[in-house]
């Protein structure tokens, strides 16, 4: 007999909401059902309330983890529209910043998958290594998180000289660590046991489902958007594309922990540039988008995360879309999860390094005629008190308790 086991909207194992109803027979998952739409803000209509300037203090609360990610995306589709290069000390700030924020993502990670395996000696290793990297991040933008750095056209801030040696010296130090953890998770049996041959996604799967980041390259997916897609500086720096053939859970393990040291590469080239230049301009002055459109791609630490936006001339843009790679590599659960445990299931779920809160959208399809429609924002919020509303008739009229 098939039964069904929730796993979300809210759970320990979630850090934002999301519902995954996992279709089971004794212990063996055979199906599973995912539905997103838990935390939607509405991140793509507030920007079309905001200039062109402000947008990037918007995109970068998309996701705390990303919060460079989302702004390098937007500012260089902004940068396709104009047609505009940036000065090249600020495109080597824009690498130092992006790949530090990869490093603190991929240990966060590594620490919360070690947790997730009830092996805390490994979430408490991690996380002790990444806070050195918070502290730079701190020391170079002025925050641990939302950076505040890009804009269009440039960075907002420079790295002060006197900076730099305590950036290679964390580096350093990490590049240390990371390998001290690398290998205790490579050499570690109870590792093994519990991601070699869990959750597997091979190459066409990934290929099927448009996986992206790590998810995909664990699986034998050569794609990156640094390499594929090079902006700013990418095309001047040396750096390895990581691939693994598996795509279990252990080669996405294995993917973000070799990424770190080409993220450590990648820093110590670009300091290495900005300390040779001393001197130079962080941006260029923009006064005017004029109409058009334009597209960004950056690979964000969970693989592409891609930005649209269209002017009619004016200081707003009139539509901007953000896709980022979470949209795509959830959906690849449908497939990896098949076959597992459900004590592997919420280990599986939260390989892709899942950002909900990313993913969040909303349509409306008619599912009797197959009408199709985008709602508008009044429409949004009068369909939410109404079932505000609802909800309360029942918890007055003890429907909800009946049901509890």
């Amino acid at each position: 007999m098939v039964k069904k086991v929730p796993i979300g909207p809210y759970h320990p194992i979630l850090e934002e909401p999301e519902f995954f109803e996992l279709h089971v027979e004794g212990e063996r998952v055979v199906g599973i059902d995912i539905t997103i739409g838990w935390s939607h803000r509405g991140i793509e209509l507030l920007s079309e309330h905001k200039t062109w300037d402000q947008v990037p203090f918007l995109v970068e609360r998309i996701c705390g983890i990303c919060s460079c990610s989302h702004p390098y995306a937007y500012v260089k589709a902004v940068e396709d529209l104009l047609g505009i290069e940036v000065p090249l000390r600020a495109q080597y700030l824009r690498a130092i910043t992006a790949e530090l924020e990869r490093l603190h993502s991929h240990l966060l990670w590594t620490g919360l998958a070690g947790h997730f395996m009830g092996y805390n000696t490994v979430f408490m290793w991690t996380w002790k290594f990444r806070e050195p990297v918070l502290d730079v991040l701190e020391a170079v933008t002025g925050n641990r998180n939302h950076y505040a750095m890009l804009k269009v056209g440039g960075v907002r801030r420079d790295i002060p000289q006197e900076e730099i040696p305590n950036v290679i010296k964390m580096l350093d130090e990490l590049e240390k660590n990371n390998a001290m953890l690398t290998n205790a998770i490579l050499d570690d049996p109870v590792i093994h046991a519990r991601t070699k041959g869990v959750g597997v996604l091979p190459w066409d799967k990934c290929r099927e489902y448009g996986a992206l980041g790590p998810t995909a390259r664990a699986g034998g997916y050569d794609i990156d958007a640094r390499r594929d897609h090079p902006i700013d500086a990418y095309d001047k720096l040396d750096f390895n594309v990581i691939l693994c053939e598996n795509g279990d859970v252990f080669d996405k393990v294995v993917v973000r922990q070799l990424e770190n040291f080409e993220s450590i590469k990648i820093i110590r080239q670009a300091l290495k540039a900005i300390e040779d230049t001393e001197t130079g301009d962080i941006g260029v002055e923009v006064k005017e988008v004029p109409a058009g459109e334009g597209i960004g791609i950056y690979e964000a630490p969970r693989g592409e995360v891609l930005h649209y936006v269209r002017s009619d001339g004016g200081n707003m843009p009139i539509r901007h879309k953000v896709r980022a790679p979470s949209f795509n590599n959830i959906l690849t659960n449908e497939y990896s999860v098949l076959g597992s445990t459900v004590a592997d299931a919420g280990l599986i779920t939260a390989a892709v390094d899942p950002c909900y809160s990313c993913t969040e959208r909303m349509g409306f399809v008619d599912t009797r005629t197959g009408e199709r429609k985008v709602l508008t924002e009044e429409e949004l919020i009068k369909l939410s008190v109404e079932k505000t509303e609802r909800i309360r008739k029942e918890i007055s009229q003890g429907k909800r308790l009946r049901k509890s």
